[in-house]
């Protein structure tokens, strides 16, 4: 039987009833405690880079730079590229495993998150995982929220307040929501969207996607 770990690694539905999950749990507290510490006592960025890179298992390149606080609650998904700028206050959730590639820039406050419960509430307390991935020279803006089995293209602007759910294309900014007619932009969401707001600067499904996207080739 596969360990608890190699599971997540491969994206399976993991149960508390499941083998190793009592491991699994005291990894989980054992990185808390060690961010909560980072955060509180670290004097300097190369401070929290040696500190991260022992968290997440993996050295982290010598021009990535992380601002604290910094949260996660596992470490060992992560995996951080090349020329890396991570802005204060972020949350990265990796149990489902989260890339971020070289020269990506996130700002203050920004959530990324590879675990979801299911919708059936007899099963929610289990945890479906799904990677998310920001590729190369994204930048990623103030308070975005990146959800579950998100990529990220390369070169693509992520606006503050944005809540991602889908994958973004390459080269496309990603506008939060709100209503304001705009001829500048083409959305590029109505090919698979059933809402009636092609006059608007909005998109949405039944899954509430509050964000827009727009090629900034247009």
């Amino acid at each position: 039987m596969e360990d608890i770990f190699a599971r997540m690694a491969a994206g399976k539905i993991i149960q508390k009833e499941d083998r190793g999950y009592d491991e699994f749990g005291k990894v989980v507290a054992e990185t808390i405690q060690r961010c909560v510490e980072m955060n509180a006592n670290t004097t300097g960025i190369d401070d929290v880079r040696k500190t991260l890179s022992e968290i997440i298992g993996s050295p982290i390149d010598e021009l990535t730079t992380v601002f604290p606080p910094f949260y996660t609650n596992f470490g060992w998904f992560i995996k951080l590229g090349k020329n890396v700028f991570i802005n204060q206050a972020c949350s990265m959730l990796d149990i489902g495993g989260i890339v971020i590639e070289d020269d990506v820039q996130i700002g203050p406050r920004v959530n990324i998150t590879s675990e979801n419960h299911p919708l059936d509430p007899v099963n929610r307390i289990a945890l479906v995982l799904k990677p998310v991935t920001i590729k190369r020279n994204t930048w990623i803006g103030a308070g975005a929220t990146i959800l579950p089995g998100v990529t990220v293209g390369e070169n693509s602007v992520v606006a503050a307040g944005a809540v991602v759910s889908r994958d973004v294309l390459p080269t496309l900014w990603l506008r939060a929501f709100q209503r304001r007619w705009s001829k500048k932009f083409k959305c590029l969401a109505m090919r698979d969207c059933s809402m009636d707001c092609s006059p608007v600067l909005a998109c949405a499904s039944e899954f509430s996607i509050h964000a827009a996207v727009f090629s900034i080739t247009q």
